[in-house]
């Protein structure tokens, strides 16, 4: 088994990352989806995340 992690500023970016990262080859035993959100002066930080579980076919 093996652990691939995503982090992105913006969900559409995530999205396309995990998206490109599955292929035929691998197995996706589970995915874990996070968002965090804080802010520095006045801007609000997003962080989104994600961690694929995986197997190689």
């Amino acid at each position: 088994m093996k652990v691939k992690i995503f982090d992105y500023e913006s969900e559409k970016d995530l999205e396309e990352e995990i998206n490109d990262f599955i292929d035929e080859e691998k197995e996706v035993i589970d995915i874990k989806y996070q968002v965090a959100c804080s802010i520095y002066s006045e801007e609000q930080i997003y962080c989104f995340s994600a961690m694929i579980l995986y197997k190689e076919k």
